[in-house]
């Protein structure tokens, strides 16, 4: 549907239902067609996604990720997701507990990071529970690029926990920044996984960049209203550590 004049209505029926708690529609698709009587429809860009695996190029609608996260969606146990719906990844995220995350660098606005999980986010939501990006909307034509430093699996029990809280763009190692495009490297020694809108899609090296006015959305009327605040797209909300 990408660069298509035809609006696209959304009746969940996945895992997490990431978009429809973005629009605030419900998450069954009987709420969900009903509301598409109000809503409207709104012209957003997409994400999209290049590697140099000789696939095309994907769009993507919602977030991109790198590494952690990633090798999460690659090896969670399809038939425990049936089952168990999100706490299956839960159940990933703390297989992990214990073991060296690899590392890789994010190349984005001049600047260049070492980190072990990077999210390009369209939406604040994450996993239909979490707020991740804090300040990102669909209506912008911009990533909320969050970026997630060390290797140790450790620190990331803390950084979730942040998450969780609402706090981590104020904590040491994490960086929260908008941006157009980043690149994603490939270290010659490990292999760094890739996911979009929650579907594993293969290796880096990888790159993301944003497509302006490629898709109409059918939104609330009220959702335009949540445009946020104009920032400045190179802004820091927390700067590296290093």
């Amino acid at each position: 549907m990408a660069h298509s004049g035809v609006p696209l209505g959304i009746l969940p029926a996945g895992t997490a239902n990431v978009l429809a708690n973005e629009l605030a529609i419900g998450n069954t698709m009987e709420r969900a067609a009903k509301s598409f009587d109000q809503c409207v429809p709104e012209r957003i860009a997409l994400g999209l996604l290049s590697t140099a695996n000789g696939n095309a190029p994907r769009h993507f609608l919602l977030m991109a990720g790198a590494g952690l996260d990633a090798a999460i969606v690659h090896g969670v146990n399809n038939k425990l997701k049936d089952a168990i719906g999100k706490i299956a990844y839960w159940i990933g995220g703390f297989s992990k507990v214990g073991s060296r995350l690899p590392e890789f660098t994010v190349e984005t606005e001049g600047r260049e990071f070492l980190v072990s999980f990077a999210l390009a986010s369209r939406v604040r939501n994450y996993g239909g529970d979490l707020e991740i990006a804090p300040t990102i909307s669909l209506l912008d034509d911009q990533f909320e690029l969050v970026l997630f430093e060390g290797a140790s699996s450790f620190t990331f029990l803390k950084y979730m926990m942040g998450v969780v809280a609402r706090q981590h763009q104020n904590m040491r190692g994490v960086t929260i920044l908008r941006t157009r495009k980043a690149l994603f490297s490939a270290p010659t020694d490990s292999k760094i996984h890739l996911q979009v809108d929650g579907e594993y899609v293969g290796l880096a090296p990888g790159s993301v960049e944003i497509v302006p006015n490629a898709l109409t959305l059918l939104v609330p009327p009220e959702f335009r209203s949540r445009r946020p605040a104009s920032v400045d797209e190179t802004a820091w909300t927390t700067l590296p550590t290093r």
